[in-house]
């Protein structure tokens, strides 16, 4: 395992587990330097004053807030510190909820939980809360800082361990009220063609058959330029045009299924 984001203890009532956060997800982009195109040469960033035509310090950088009437406030290092969350070193338990209760769009980012020392507490506290968190198929509900910022977390059992998920608070989802998708209430006929459509394309989810397909491209080129090759690029496809008739269309999406079948 790569070296632990942050470790403390998991509470809930009067029990603490030693535990230490790994990220769930790797980053498997490829990432691109940026080059100057006429010569090769690497560019680099650097912040400038705009009225001084000076290369500012990174200790020497203030924060402004610009508020709706156009006015900026300038807030000190102190001033942020002050408001800062407390750096805690405790995943505090609040409730215990019913998953299928949590909206998944309110999911952000995956870790583990794992235990920490070699101690036979810790590892006897961290299995019992495995099973009897997995035997009641619920979700854990806690808050926690991480750097400088406090996220609310969902603490779930998968593969027998403890995975931590950080959340995105409801008031960062946007709202959705007031759009108007422009569309009549569909037939009953065209409902019904829907749902046998989605129904024969019912499957079970399996991860494993879902690849990213772009990265395999992008290294296959990366790979082929390399080697001197040249990549030509291919004509961008016509986007599709709607169905002219929505019923007539999901028919045929039946007859196509069922001749596949």
């Amino acid at each position: 395992m790569p070296r632990p984001l942050w470790s403390g203890s998991l509470s809930f009532g009067l029990v603490n587990v030693p535990v230490a956060l790994y990220s769930a997800a790797r980053d498997t982009d490829v990432h691109f330097h940026q080059l100057h195109e006429k010569d090769g040469a690497r560019i680099e960033i650097r912040r400038f004053c705009s009225k001084e035509d000076e290369e500012v310090a990174f200790e020497d950088i203030g924060h402004a807030y610009e508020m709706d009437s156009g006015k900026t406030v300038v807030l000190t290092d102190a001033e942020l510190a002050a408001i800062a969350p407390e750096r805690t070193r405790t995943i505090e338990i609040s409730s215990f909820v019913e998953t299928a209760s949590i909206d998944p769009i309110l999911y952000d980012h995956p870790y583990w939980l794992l235990p920490t020392g070699e101690s036979a507490g810790t590892k006897r506290a961290y299995r019992l809360l495995v099973e009897a968190m997995g035997s009641t198929d619920r979700v854990a509900l806690g808050r926690f800082v991480l750097r400088t910022k406090e996220y609310l977390v969902a603490v779930r059992v998968r593969d027998g361990l403890l995975s931590l998920t950080t959340m995105v608070f409801p008031d960062e989802i946007r709202a959705t009220k007031g759009i108007d998708t422009g569309a009549r209430k569909p037939s009953k006929e065209s409902l019904s063609q829907a749902v046998k459509l989605i129904e024969a394309l019912g499957a079970d989810f399996d991860p494993s058959k879902y690849k990213d397909d772009y990265t395999k491209r992008l290294k296959k080129v990366i790979k082929d330029k390399e080697k001197g090759g040249t990549i030509d690029a291919p004509e961008p496809d016509d986007e599709p045009e709607p169905a002219p008739d929505l019923l007539e269309a999901l028919r045929a999406s039946m007859a196509e299924i069922r001749k596949k079948g």
